[in-house]
């Protein structure tokens, strides 16, 4: 598909057909180039990036959904939403919604190039609780690497709960990265649980999972950097579960993240 079909299945929310048999395919650095020429005409029209999210950083879903490796995406102003513990959002237009419990970093400056995880926890202003509304275009959620990429990395709608100083919560990188890591999380669907997850679900701690987006990032040609006031969203603690108009989720984090509740309309 043309960046302009990519878009406006985005917008209607329609699936895509099928790819054909036997037809050719793009490799993961070829849908890094259809989703930035996506993400140009997104600009063109006036909406404006706040940021990335990372899909994939939880291995223990790889197998399910067939990628072995972390993916990334923009996240838009269309796209974003703050709230201080309990949000709404409209899944009108969204393809196969799910949610996925997830850290959101802010940032306080570009990190340095080559950027250890020191210099990570420097450039980064706050945390906060997250649900990611993820969605796909294709059938039942079967998709390679690349079409989940050019897919926009499946991103629908992020929102962000109460938002702590990461200096209010650590010293440094090392006692983050070990903090985030133990940080556990159980979800509810209408009051009742559904899974139970733990921040080193994601590359080992949602730390280590910005870490290496920013590195996978700068490796890709034509790709805008990490810029001071980005949010970035670190992949879900849990599976990505499916979400309807009515249903009320709820995120119970351990401290020092915060619970964060969803009304899906």
């Amino acid at each position: 598909m043309t960046p302009a079909e990519l878009l406006a299945h985005y917008d209607n929310g329609q699936p895509w057909s099928p790819t054909p048999a036997g037809a050719a395919t793009p490799d993961v650095a070829q849908a890094y180039q259809e989703a930035l020429a996506v993400r140009r005409r997104r600009l063109d029209r006036g909406e404006l990036p706040q940021g990335f999210k990372i899909g994939f950083t939880n291995r223990g879903i790889w197998q399910r959904y067939n990628v072995f490796a972390p993916i990334w995406g923009t996240v838009w102003n269309t796209t974003l939403v703050f709230c201080e513990g309990e949000g709404e959002v409209a899944l009108e237009h969204v393809c196969q919604p799910r949610i996925e419990p997830e850290t959101v970093f802010g940032m306080r400056a570009r990190p340095e190039p080559d950027a250890t995880l020191d210099d990570l926890f420097d450039a980064i202003e706050w945390m906060a609780p997250g649900f990611e509304i993820v969605q796909s275009h294709l059938p039942d959620w079967k998709f390679a690497a690349p079409d989940a990429i050019r897919d926009g990395a499946l991103h629908a709608r992020l929102l962000v709960g109460r938002r702590i100083a990461v200096r209010d919560v650590a010293g440094d990188a090392t006692e983050l990265d070990a903090v985030l890591a133990r940080t556990g999380v159980v979800l509810h669907r209408d009051g009742h649980e559904v899974e139970r997850g733990v921040g080193a679900n994601v590359l080992d701690s949602p730390l280590r999972a910005l870490h290496h987006f920013l590195a996978e990032l700068r490796r890709c040609p034509d790709a805008p950097d990490l810029l001071p006031a980005d949010v970035v969203t670190t992949g879900t603690w849990t599976d990505a579960w499916p979400v309807a108009v009515g249903q009320t989720w709820r995120a119970d984090f351990d401290q020092p993240l915060t619970p964060l509740q969803v009304r899906f309309r």
